[in-house]
């Protein structure tokens, strides 16, 4: 898959573009990506997968056997726990994280949708999700899906970045922005 798009330049975008071909070959998209957030999910909540999907240590042999009875107990597709024990033999489990974002961004891509990450100071509601998306949906024309991420120190409002484009509505910025103007300085 020879690509100019920034995306599947790097290694991640590489493995992330092969599954995401096999994937709609097998007409498995769907459930290749439920399959990886599912697995995105359980590396955040453990500091124990997390510890052997990064270390060097860990043979890849160990890190090939745990991770496929991981994914086999979680009833991943078989596409999905091949995908990973390729990943575990060439020793790239290290950037499953951002293969797997790499992987839903090119989904989303093929379903006409557009991602945008948001990051708030409280974990938002059905409603706020609701209105953001149609918000959203009317300025860039699409569908837009959600990446949310919650970061208290922003005391309040949203940083949403969507493409290129970044609306910093937090309460940190703005206080920031008057100290600047208040202080003098730049």
């Amino acid at each position: 898959m020879a690509t100019d798009e920034p995306m599947m330049a790097g290694m991640a975008g590489r493995y992330a573009g092969a599954l995401f071909e096999l994937a709609v070959a097998q007409n498995a998209t769907a459930a290749v990506e439920a399959d990886l957030t599912k697995f995105e999910q359980m590396l955040s909540d453990s500091d124990d997968l997390t510890t052997l999907v990064r270390s060097p240590v860990i043979s890849a042999d160990d890190q090939a056997k745990a991770i496929g009875a991981l994914l086999q107990k979680t009833g991943a597709s078989a596409l999905t726990q091949n995908f990973f024990n390729v990943l575990a033999k060439n020793r790239r489990l290290f950037a499953a994280g951002d293969i797997i974002r790499t992987f839903r961004s090119l989904a989303a891509k093929a379903r006409g949708e557009v991602t945008a990450e948001v990051t708030s100071a409280i974990a938002l509601s059905e409603a706020q999700v609701t209105e953001l998306k149609k918000t959203l949906k009317a300025s860039v024309g699409k569908d837009v899906t959600l990446a949310a991420k919650v970061d208290p120190s922003l005391l309040g409002g949203l940083v949403v970045k969507l493409g290129s484009r970044m609306i910093d509505s937090s309460l940190k910025s703005k206080l920031a922005g008057l100290k600047t103007v208040l202080t003098g300085s730049a």
